[in-house]
């Protein structure tokens, strides 16, 4: 699922067509469900590959995530289901595409489950040193699947106020970073340049900076949840504004802080191993800051990471009940509080393969992974415009709209095959596609042979 781990699964029809949300309490909860491990962490990667013009990719993205957001609004208005795009998907393409459009969505999660897994484990190397990727990794995984089985009670709660804490962190380094500019804090060696010349911005030439795109929008990765949130809007019609105020906003922040970490520290000093924010204020020698923002990050990450697990489990059993996926996984038990644990059990084993991927491939694991769910987000947002020209009523400009936004996610997917260093994310990507692809079209001709042996 998204960073956030805001899910919601099935293609079953809502159950009230009322809701009680106002567009701004939508807007606020898109911005702390769609902040993750992949902005904190993830960011660091896209300035190493492009240097300070991550900040247009960002831009960029966040036209490419409003047109999505736009779209599958528009659908959830019009006919809202629970698991929607997947629906959606079906409706428009039929059923090879809904069942497509599912284990992608479920492949993705995977992936950015264990993203977020490698990510923190990386952060709490900051403390420890000494201790391998994988044994955090381990950690980590073990932790978040004792909270699904312990099926806590107010988590939603706490994921608001958790929310609130990575906001926060950020509008802290963004305090703290202008007043180094100021000149109000002074660090070692430090000096602060604001990038204007193109060679400046574009140090890796257009190459890196078509690169990058993928990581920007990686870190907007889960705004396709709260599209499907738009059904519990009080005034439905309100969902576009909600998006656009969400978006801008978010763009804000994140345009703001890139400026000011790029500024602080050549792009070369940044690495995939530690925070852009953390490494932008190193040299001024704050000693609360790293703990505290590290602390926040993490325990943040750990609690949209067991959110995802949550969702994919339920995810995967509610296509079970579909018929997308084989009725084993759909099994609860009830003295467990109706847990999926078939479901759960599969969802571990994704867990089991990325702490196997950490111990195998250390130095590389987090750009591999982030890459590859970065790609499968995107796929997911390609079938929703898809299925949005065939369902919606498009006038001339939202269709223009919808190929500007097929336009950017295509570029953001082919420019990962550029850079040898994430090239592989891509082809696990088109393995996970593929493989769906081969299973679809043996299931279709399966149901194609009942068929007709039932007519005749």
């Amino acid at each position: 699922m998204s960073q956030s781990g805001c899910v919601t699964g099935g293609s079953k029809p809502a159950t009230s067509s009322k809701g009680q949300m106002k567009w701004w309490q939508l807007s606020l909860m898109g911005i702390g469900c769609t902040i993750g491990t992949g902005y904190f962490l993830g960011s660091s990667i896209g300035i190493k590959t492009t240097g300070p013009s991550i900040v247009f990719s960002f831009i960029l993205a966040a036209i490419g995530t409003y047109i999505v957001f736009n779209v599958l609004a528009k659908m959830t208005s019009d006919d809202p289901h629970e698991g929607s795009f997947c629906y959606y998907a079906k409706t428009a393409y039929g059923n090879w595409a809904g069942f497509s459009c599912g284990w992608n969505y479920w492949s993705s999660n995977i992936l950015i489950i264990g993203s977020q897994l490698t990510a923190l484990s990386i952060l709490s190397k900051f403390w420890f040193h000494q201790v391998p990727l994988w044994v955090f990794a381990a950690g980590y995984a073990v932790a978040s699947i004792g909270v699904v089985l312990l099926g806590t009670k107010g988590f939603d709660k706490v994921e608001g106020i958790l929310a609130v804490v990575k906001t926060a962190a950020i509008f802290m380094f963004i305090v703290i970073a202008a007043a180094a500019i100021f000149g109000w804090i002074h660090g070692d060696g430090s000096s602060i340049h604001f990038p204007k010349k193109s060679h400046e911005i574009f140090p890796e030439g257009f190459k890196g900076f078509w690169a990058s795109l993928i990581y920007a929008f990686y870190a907007f990765g889960g705004i396709e949840v709260i599209g499907l949130m738009a059904m519990q809007l009080k005034k439905k019609e309100e969902a576009p504004k909600s998006g656009i105020v969400m978006l801008i906003l978010l763009t804000i922040i994140y345009v703001i802080s890139l400026v000011l970490a790029v500024s602080m520290v050549s792009y070369e000093g940044f690495n995939d191993k530690e925070s852009p924010f953390v490494k932008a204020l190193e040299n001024f020698h704050l000693a609360f800051f790293p703990h505290v923002f590290n602390g926040a990050i993490i325990i943040a990450g750990f609690s949209t990471m067991t959110a995802s697990l949550f969702g994919v489990t339920t995810l995967l059993a509610t296509m079970a009940e579909d018929g997308d996926a084989p009725s084993f996984f759909g099994k609860k038990i009830r003295k467990m509080k109706d847990l999926p644990l078939p479901s759960l059990g599969l969802a571990a084993i994704g867990l089991l393969a990325s702490i196997i991927t950490a111990l195998l491939l250390p130095g590389k694991i987090y750009e591999y992974i982030t890459t590859a769910a970065g790609i499968l987000i995107l796929y997911n947002w390609l079938f929703i415009i898809i299925s949005s020209l065939k369902i919606l009523k498009m006038k001339v400009i939202a269709k223009v709209m919808a190929f500007i936004g097929l336009a950017l996610m295509l570029a953001a997917i082919s420019g990962t095959a550029l850079e040898k260093d994430i090239r592989p994310g891509l082809f696990v990507s088109l393995g996970v596609v593929v493989l769906i692809a081969c299973v679809a079209v043996v299931k279709n001709k399966i149901q194609g042979k009942k068929k007709t042996a039932e007519e005749s």
